[in-house]
Protein backbone atom coordinates (compact mmCIF):
# COMPACT_ATOMS: atom_id res chain seq x y z
CA UNK A 1 0.00 0.00 0.00
CA UNK A 2 3.29 2.29 0.53
CA UNK A 3 5.31 1.09 -1.88
CA UNK A 4 6.19 4.23 -3.69
CA UNK A 5 7.43 2.69 -7.09
CA UNK A 6 3.27 1.55 -7.11
CA UNK A 7 1.78 5.16 -6.32
CA UNK A 8 3.94 6.80 -9.20
CA UNK A 9 2.81 4.05 -11.58
CA UNK A 10 -1.17 4.62 -10.89
CA UNK A 11 -0.64 8.32 -11.05
CA UNK A 12 1.44 8.14 -14.40
CA UNK A 13 -1.28 5.79 -15.91
CA UNK A 14 -3.74 8.36 -14.80
CA UNK A 15 -1.82 11.36 -16.37
CA UNK A 16 -1.60 9.41 -19.76
CA UNK A 17 -5.82 8.67 -19.51
CA UNK A 18 -7.04 11.79 -18.26
CA UNK A 19 -10.48 11.21 -20.25
CA UNK A 20 -10.41 7.80 -19.60
CA UNK A 21 -10.15 7.65 -15.96
CA UNK A 22 -12.33 11.44 -15.60
CA UNK A 23 -15.47 9.31 -17.32
CA UNK A 24 -14.63 6.34 -14.91
CA UNK A 25 -14.87 8.65 -11.70
CA UNK A 26 -17.92 10.74 -12.42
CA UNK A 27 -19.73 7.22 -12.72
CA UNK A 28 -18.96 6.64 -9.35
CA UNK A 29 -19.61 9.90 -8.22
CA UNK A 30 -22.63 10.31 -9.41
CA UNK A 31 -24.03 7.08 -8.18
CA UNK A 32 -22.42 7.72 -4.36
CA UNK A 33 -23.55 11.48 -5.13
CA UNK A 34 -27.10 10.59 -5.74
CA UNK A 35 -26.90 8.10 -2.91
CA UNK A 36 -26.86 10.97 -0.56
CA UNK A 37 -29.23 13.57 -2.38
CA UNK A 38 -31.79 10.29 -2.69
CA UNK A 39 -31.12 9.36 1.64
CA UNK A 40 -31.59 13.43 2.30
CA UNK A 41 -34.66 13.86 0.79
CA UNK A 42 -35.84 11.10 1.84
CA UNK A 43 -35.30 12.23 5.47
CA UNK A 44 -36.40 15.12 5.05
CA UNK A 45 -39.82 14.01 3.76
CA UNK A 46 -40.04 11.53 6.59
CA UNK A 47 -38.97 14.55 8.81
CA UNK A 48 -41.95 16.41 7.54
CA UNK A 49 -44.46 14.07 7.61
CA UNK A 50 -43.40 13.06 11.84
CA UNK A 51 -43.32 16.47 12.59
CA UNK A 52 -47.16 16.87 11.45
CA UNK A 53 -47.98 13.57 13.36
CA UNK A 54 -46.25 15.14 16.84
CA UNK A 55 -49.19 18.00 16.65
CA UNK A 56 -51.69 15.00 17.89
CA UNK A 57 -51.10 12.20 20.22
CA UNK A 58 -50.61 9.36 17.40
CA UNK A 59 -52.84 6.62 19.89
CA UNK A 60 -55.83 9.10 19.34
CA UNK A 61 -59.56 8.55 17.44
CA UNK A 62 -61.13 11.15 16.16
CA UNK A 63 -64.99 11.07 15.85
CA UNK A 64 -67.07 13.26 13.55
CA UNK A 65 -70.65 13.56 13.17
CA UNK A 66 -72.55 12.74 10.03
CA UNK A 67 -75.48 11.46 8.35
CA UNK A 68 -76.97 8.19 7.82
CA UNK A 69 -76.96 6.29 4.33
CA UNK A 70 -77.97 2.46 5.36
CA UNK A 71 -81.77 2.06 6.79
CA UNK A 72 -82.22 1.27 9.88
CA UNK A 73 -85.28 -0.18 12.21
CA UNK A 74 -87.40 1.86 10.11
CA UNK A 75 -85.70 4.87 9.91
CA UNK A 76 -84.93 6.86 6.78
CA UNK A 77 -81.74 7.27 4.76
CA UNK A 78 -79.91 10.91 5.61
CA UNK A 79 -80.83 11.44 9.21
CA UNK A 80 -77.60 13.61 11.07
CA UNK A 81 -75.72 12.68 13.80
CA UNK A 82 -75.50 14.88 16.57
CA UNK A 83 -73.55 14.20 19.66
CA UNK A 84 -73.92 15.52 23.19
CA UNK A 85 -72.64 14.86 26.80
CA UNK A 86 -75.15 11.68 27.04
CA UNK A 87 -71.87 10.52 24.19
CA UNK A 88 -69.59 11.85 26.33
CA UNK A 89 -70.52 10.18 29.42
CA UNK A 90 -71.06 6.74 27.30
CA UNK A 91 -67.28 6.66 25.91
CA UNK A 92 -65.84 7.68 28.87
CA UNK A 93 -67.03 4.35 30.99
CA UNK A 94 -65.15 2.34 28.34
CA UNK A 95 -62.16 0.40 29.28
CA UNK A 96 -59.05 0.92 27.37
CA UNK A 97 -59.62 4.62 26.76
CA UNK A 98 -57.11 7.15 28.43
CA UNK A 99 -58.24 10.66 27.67
CA UNK A 100 -61.12 11.63 26.37
CA UNK A 101 -62.85 15.30 25.26
CA UNK A 102 -65.18 17.18 23.17
CA UNK A 103 -65.10 20.09 20.93
CA UNK A 104 -67.72 22.78 20.23
CA UNK A 105 -66.74 24.83 17.54
CA UNK A 106 -68.23 28.98 17.44
CA UNK A 107 -69.50 29.32 14.20
CA UNK A 108 -66.94 31.70 12.02
CA UNK A 109 -64.32 34.18 14.17
CA UNK A 110 -65.02 35.52 17.26
CA UNK A 111 -64.55 39.16 18.27
CA UNK A 112 -61.80 39.50 21.05
CA UNK A 113 -60.94 42.59 22.68
CA UNK A 114 -58.72 44.07 25.26
CA UNK A 115 -58.37 47.45 25.77
CA UNK A 116 -58.69 49.28 22.84
CA UNK A 117 -57.47 46.61 20.74
CA UNK A 118 -59.77 44.18 18.64
CA UNK A 119 -59.24 41.21 16.67
CA UNK A 120 -61.63 38.24 14.90
CA UNK A 121 -60.05 34.75 16.57
CA UNK A 122 -60.99 31.11 16.58
CA UNK A 123 -62.63 29.87 19.76
CA UNK A 124 -63.10 26.60 20.90
CA UNK A 125 -65.14 24.65 24.07
CA UNK A 126 -63.00 21.87 25.18
CA UNK A 127 -62.26 19.27 28.16
CA UNK A 128 -59.81 19.54 30.44
CA UNK A 129 -58.00 16.12 28.55
CA UNK A 130 -57.86 17.92 25.10
CA UNK A 131 -54.59 19.34 26.28
CA UNK A 132 -53.31 15.88 25.84
CA UNK A 133 -55.30 15.10 22.43
CA UNK A 134 -53.39 18.27 20.79
CA UNK A 135 -50.44 17.99 22.52
CA UNK A 136 -50.35 21.62 24.05
CA UNK A 137 -47.37 22.97 25.52
CA UNK A 138 -48.31 25.56 28.35
CA UNK A 139 -46.30 28.76 28.58
CA UNK A 140 -47.66 30.61 31.90
CA UNK A 141 -50.85 29.68 33.64
CA UNK A 142 -52.46 26.38 33.47
CA UNK A 143 -55.07 24.66 31.19
CA UNK A 144 -59.26 24.35 31.46
CA UNK A 145 -59.99 21.85 34.32
CA UNK A 146 -62.60 20.23 36.11
CA UNK A 147 -63.61 22.99 38.03
CA UNK A 148 -64.31 25.29 35.15
CA UNK A 149 -65.92 22.88 33.25
CA UNK A 150 -68.38 21.70 36.57
CA UNK A 151 -69.16 25.71 37.20
CA UNK A 152 -68.79 26.77 33.22
CA UNK A 153 -66.71 29.33 34.28
CA UNK A 154 -66.08 32.81 31.72
CA UNK A 155 -62.04 31.10 31.56
CA UNK A 156 -60.11 31.15 28.53
CA UNK A 157 -56.24 30.00 27.13
CA UNK A 158 -54.72 32.00 25.05
CA UNK A 159 -52.36 30.77 22.14
CA UNK A 160 -48.86 32.77 21.04
CA UNK A 161 -50.31 34.46 18.41
CA UNK A 162 -53.41 35.80 19.87
CA UNK A 163 -50.89 37.11 23.24
CA UNK A 164 -48.82 38.76 20.56
CA UNK A 165 -51.64 40.24 19.06
CA UNK A 166 -53.30 41.96 22.25
CA UNK A 167 -51.23 42.22 24.86
CA UNK A 168 -47.62 43.81 25.33
CA UNK A 169 -44.29 41.89 25.31
CA UNK A 170 -43.95 42.06 28.65
CA UNK A 171 -47.21 42.46 29.95
CA UNK A 172 -47.92 39.51 32.37
CA UNK A 173 -51.35 38.25 31.21
CA UNK A 174 -52.55 35.17 33.71
CA UNK A 175 -55.11 36.87 35.29
CA UNK A 176 -56.19 39.53 32.42
CA UNK A 177 -59.61 40.07 31.27
CA UNK A 178 -60.52 39.97 27.78
CA UNK A 179 -64.05 40.14 26.20
CA UNK A 180 -65.32 37.74 23.70
CA UNK A 181 -68.32 38.50 21.66
CA UNK A 182 -68.27 41.07 24.78
CA UNK A 183 -68.59 38.87 27.54
CA UNK A 184 -65.98 38.72 29.82
CA UNK A 185 -63.48 36.16 30.23
CA UNK A 186 -60.91 35.54 32.62
CA UNK A 187 -56.78 34.49 30.86
CA UNK A 188 -55.98 31.66 33.53
CA UNK A 189 -52.85 30.39 30.64
CA UNK A 190 -51.29 30.58 27.72
CA UNK A 191 -49.53 28.11 25.34
CA UNK A 192 -47.56 26.98 22.55
CA UNK A 193 -47.98 24.65 19.91
CA UNK A 194 -45.60 22.62 17.38
CA UNK A 195 -47.71 24.17 14.44
CA UNK A 196 -47.73 28.15 15.08
CA UNK A 197 -50.84 28.73 13.19
CA UNK A 198 -52.58 26.50 15.73
CA UNK A 199 -51.84 29.39 18.47
CA UNK A 200 -54.88 31.68 16.71
CA UNK A 201 -57.03 29.43 18.84
CA UNK A 202 -59.03 30.37 22.26
CA UNK A 203 -59.88 28.15 24.22
CA UNK A 204 -62.67 27.89 27.20
CA UNK A 205 -64.65 25.19 29.01
CA UNK A 206 -67.03 22.90 26.76
CA UNK A 207 -69.79 23.66 29.28
CA UNK A 208 -69.21 27.61 29.20
CA UNK A 209 -69.45 26.90 25.23
CA UNK A 210 -73.16 25.20 25.40
CA UNK A 211 -74.50 27.59 28.11
CA UNK A 212 -73.66 30.97 26.76
CA UNK A 213 -73.75 30.29 22.78
CA UNK A 214 -75.86 27.29 22.20
CA UNK A 215 -78.37 27.04 25.19
CA UNK A 216 -77.64 22.91 24.76
CA UNK A 217 -75.45 20.01 25.31
CA UNK A 218 -74.47 19.82 22.07
CA UNK A 219 -70.98 18.38 21.32
CA UNK A 220 -69.63 18.93 17.49
CA UNK A 221 -66.67 16.01 18.06
CA UNK A 222 -64.98 13.92 20.60
CA UNK A 223 -61.72 12.83 20.59
CA UNK A 224 -59.63 10.55 22.86
CA UNK A 225 -56.28 8.25 23.25
CA UNK A 226 -56.07 4.69 23.38
CA UNK A 227 -52.74 4.30 25.94
CA UNK A 228 -50.84 2.23 25.28
CA UNK A 229 -53.13 0.00 22.71
CA UNK A 230 -51.66 -1.73 19.65
CA UNK A 231 -52.74 -0.83 16.43
CA UNK A 232 -54.91 -4.16 16.51
CA UNK A 233 -56.50 -3.31 19.82
CA UNK A 234 -57.15 0.40 18.95
CA UNK A 235 -59.13 -1.47 15.79
CA UNK A 236 -61.41 -3.64 18.21
CA UNK A 237 -61.80 0.32 20.69
CA UNK A 238 -62.58 1.65 17.03
CA UNK A 239 -65.58 -0.81 16.93
CA UNK A 240 -66.92 -1.00 20.40
CA UNK A 241 -67.35 2.73 19.85
CA UNK A 242 -69.06 2.90 16.84
CA UNK A 243 -71.38 -0.43 18.44
CA UNK A 244 -72.02 1.68 21.33
CA UNK A 245 -72.76 4.88 19.55
CA UNK A 246 -75.22 3.52 16.84
CA UNK A 247 -76.90 2.10 19.77
CA UNK A 248 -77.50 5.19 21.08
CA UNK A 249 -78.15 7.03 17.70
CA UNK A 250 -79.88 4.18 16.36
CA UNK A 251 -78.09 3.52 12.87
CA UNK A 252 -76.30 0.68 11.81
CA UNK A 253 -73.02 0.05 13.43
CA UNK A 254 -71.77 -1.17 9.43
CA UNK A 255 -73.03 2.48 8.54
CA UNK A 256 -69.66 4.09 8.03
CA UNK A 257 -70.64 7.33 6.85
CA UNK A 258 -73.18 8.02 10.06
CA UNK A 259 -70.01 8.73 11.82
CA UNK A 260 -66.32 8.75 10.86
CA UNK A 261 -63.50 7.51 12.94
CA UNK A 262 -60.22 8.80 12.06
CA UNK A 263 -57.63 6.09 13.72
CA UNK A 264 -53.88 8.46 13.92
CA UNK A 265 -52.82 4.79 14.89
CA UNK A 266 -53.66 3.36 11.55
CA UNK A 267 -52.68 6.67 9.62
CA UNK A 268 -49.23 6.61 11.33
CA UNK A 269 -48.48 2.71 10.65
CA UNK A 270 -49.37 3.48 7.12
CA UNK A 271 -46.89 6.51 6.70
CA UNK A 272 -44.06 3.98 8.51
CA UNK A 273 -45.21 1.48 5.73
CA UNK A 274 -45.10 3.74 2.51
CA UNK A 275 -41.67 5.02 4.31
CA UNK A 276 -40.35 1.82 4.52
CA UNK A 277 -40.76 1.41 0.59
CA UNK A 278 -39.44 4.70 0.09
CA UNK A 279 -36.26 3.97 1.64
CA UNK A 280 -36.12 1.09 -0.42
CA UNK A 281 -36.52 2.22 -2.91
CA UNK A 282 -33.65 5.32 -2.37
CA UNK A 283 -31.26 2.50 -1.92
CA UNK A 284 -32.27 0.39 -4.45
CA UNK A 285 -31.66 3.54 -6.98
CA UNK A 286 -28.52 4.74 -5.42
CA UNK A 287 -26.99 1.24 -5.00
CA UNK A 288 -27.26 0.58 -8.61
CA UNK A 289 -25.95 3.98 -9.36
CA UNK A 290 -23.27 2.55 -7.52
CA UNK A 291 -22.54 -0.63 -9.36
CA UNK A 292 -23.19 0.89 -12.40
CA UNK A 293 -19.57 3.06 -11.15
CA UNK A 294 -18.03 -0.10 -9.84
CA UNK A 295 -18.63 -1.99 -13.19
CA UNK A 296 -17.66 0.89 -15.43
CA UNK A 297 -14.15 0.93 -13.15
CA UNK A 298 -14.13 -2.77 -13.55
CA UNK A 299 -14.37 -2.22 -17.23
CA UNK A 300 -11.35 0.57 -17.11
CA UNK A 301 -9.31 -2.19 -15.07
CA UNK A 302 -9.71 -4.97 -17.90
CA UNK A 303 -8.58 -2.29 -20.41
CA UNK A 304 -5.65 -1.32 -18.15
CA UNK A 305 -4.47 -4.59 -17.77
CA UNK A 306 -5.20 -5.22 -21.86
CA UNK A 307 -2.79 -2.35 -22.44
CA UNK A 308 -0.21 -3.10 -19.91
CA UNK A 309 0.13 -6.94 -21.10
CA UNK A 310 3.36 -6.70 -21.89
CA UNK A 311 4.44 -4.39 -18.97
CA UNK A 312 3.06 -6.79 -16.63
CA UNK A 313 4.90 -10.24 -18.64
CA UNK A 314 8.45 -7.99 -18.14
CA UNK A 315 7.39 -8.33 -14.32
CA UNK A 316 6.68 -11.80 -14.03
CA UNK A 317 9.60 -12.27 -15.88
CA UNK A 318 11.97 -10.52 -13.55
CA UNK A 319 10.66 -12.25 -10.49
CA UNK A 320 7.41 -10.59 -9.71
CA UNK A 321 5.12 -12.17 -7.66
CA UNK A 322 1.06 -13.03 -8.45
CA UNK A 323 0.44 -11.35 -5.32
CA UNK A 324 1.98 -8.23 -6.04
CA UNK A 325 0.43 -8.30 -9.53
CA UNK A 326 -3.45 -8.10 -7.87
CA UNK A 327 -2.40 -5.64 -5.09
CA UNK A 328 -0.70 -3.18 -7.86
CA UNK A 329 -4.13 -3.83 -9.80
CA UNK A 330 -6.32 -3.75 -6.66
CA UNK A 331 -4.67 -0.65 -5.35
CA UNK A 332 -4.98 1.38 -8.59
CA UNK A 333 -8.59 0.05 -8.51
CA UNK A 334 -9.34 0.90 -4.95
CA UNK A 335 -7.47 4.42 -5.32
CA UNK A 336 -9.63 5.14 -8.05
CA UNK A 337 -13.26 4.08 -6.85
CA UNK A 338 -12.18 5.66 -3.07
CA UNK A 339 -11.72 9.57 -4.67
CA UNK A 340 -14.35 9.72 -6.85
CA UNK A 341 -17.21 8.24 -3.83
CA UNK A 342 -15.58 10.60 -1.27
CA UNK A 343 -15.99 13.42 -3.41
CA UNK A 344 -19.06 12.65 -4.37
CA UNK A 345 -20.04 12.33 -0.61
CA UNK A 346 -18.75 15.27 0.32
CA UNK A 347 -21.00 17.39 -2.77
CA UNK A 348 -23.54 15.08 -1.73
CA UNK A 349 -23.12 16.22 1.98
CA UNK A 350 -22.78 19.75 0.99
CA UNK A 351 -25.88 19.83 -1.61
CA UNK A 352 -27.98 18.09 1.88
CA UNK A 353 -27.09 20.47 4.44
CA UNK A 354 -26.67 23.72 2.38
CA UNK A 355 -30.69 23.27 1.82
CA UNK A 356 -31.32 22.53 5.26
CA UNK A 357 -29.34 25.85 6.28
CA UNK A 358 -30.79 28.01 3.39
CA UNK A 359 -34.20 26.74 4.95
CA UNK A 360 -33.26 27.66 8.53
CA UNK A 361 -31.28 30.63 7.68
CA UNK A 362 -35.10 32.08 5.90
CA UNK A 363 -37.31 30.41 8.07
CA UNK A 364 -38.13 28.44 5.22
CA UNK A 365 -41.24 24.95 6.08
CA UNK A 366 -42.04 23.49 3.20
CA UNK A 367 -45.12 21.17 4.24
CA UNK A 368 -43.52 17.89 2.52
CA UNK A 369 -39.73 18.30 2.87
CA UNK A 370 -38.04 19.36 6.40
CA UNK A 371 -34.89 19.29 7.78
CA UNK A 372 -32.85 17.21 5.30
CA UNK A 373 -29.77 15.40 7.00
CA UNK A 374 -28.04 11.59 6.29
CA UNK A 375 -26.99 9.68 9.43
CA UNK A 376 -22.81 9.01 10.49
CA UNK A 377 -23.93 5.67 10.24
CA UNK A 378 -25.12 5.49 6.95
CA UNK A 379 -21.80 8.10 5.60
CA UNK A 380 -19.89 5.12 7.26
CA UNK A 381 -21.79 2.38 5.22
CA UNK A 382 -21.42 4.12 1.84
CA UNK A 383 -17.72 4.18 2.82
CA UNK A 384 -16.92 0.59 3.39
CA UNK A 385 -19.29 0.12 0.17
CA UNK A 386 -16.89 2.32 -1.56
CA UNK A 387 -14.13 0.49 -0.08
CA UNK A 388 -15.45 -2.95 -1.50
CA UNK A 389 -16.72 -2.01 -4.67
CA UNK A 390 -13.56 -0.57 -5.48
CA UNK A 391 -11.81 -4.13 -4.46
CA UNK A 392 -14.50 -6.15 -6.43
CA UNK A 393 -14.44 -3.75 -9.28
CA UNK A 394 -10.37 -4.70 -9.53
CA UNK A 395 -10.55 -8.21 -8.50
CA UNK A 396 -11.16 -9.97 -11.90
CA UNK A 397 -8.54 -7.53 -13.60
CA UNK A 398 -6.32 -8.35 -11.54
CA UNK A 399 -6.63 -11.75 -11.06
CA UNK A 400 -6.49 -11.95 -15.23
CA UNK A 401 -3.54 -10.41 -14.92
CA UNK A 402 -2.16 -12.76 -12.30
CA UNK A 403 -2.67 -15.48 -14.75
CA UNK A 404 -0.91 -13.86 -18.00
CA UNK A 405 2.32 -16.21 -18.88
CA UNK A 406 5.17 -13.82 -18.90
CA UNK A 407 6.50 -15.41 -22.31
CA UNK A 408 3.15 -14.87 -24.01
CA UNK A 409 3.18 -11.09 -22.73
CA UNK A 410 6.22 -10.35 -24.47
CA UNK A 411 5.53 -11.84 -27.57
CA UNK A 412 2.34 -9.44 -27.73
Amino acid sequence: MFDLDKWNEIYDSIRRHKLRTFLTALSVWWGIFMLIILLGAGKGLENSVEHQFKDDAINSLWIYQGKTSLPFMGLPVGRRIFFDNGDYTTISKMDGIEHLSGRYYLPGDVILSYKEKGLSYTVRGVHPDHQFLERTEIRDGRYINDNDIKEGRKVCLIGDIVKRALFDDQEKIVGKEIRINGISYTVVGDYTDIRENETRIVYVPLSTCQNLFGGTDRIHQLMLTVGAASYQQSKVIEQQLRNSLAAVHKFDPNDEQAIRISNDLEEYREFRTVMTFIQGFIWFVGIGSIIAGVIGVSNIMLIIVKDRTKEIGIRKAMGATPRSIVSMILQESIFLTAVAGYLGLLVGFTVVYGIRYLMEANELEARYFRNPEVSFTLVLTALIILVISGALAGLFPALRAARIHPVEAMKG
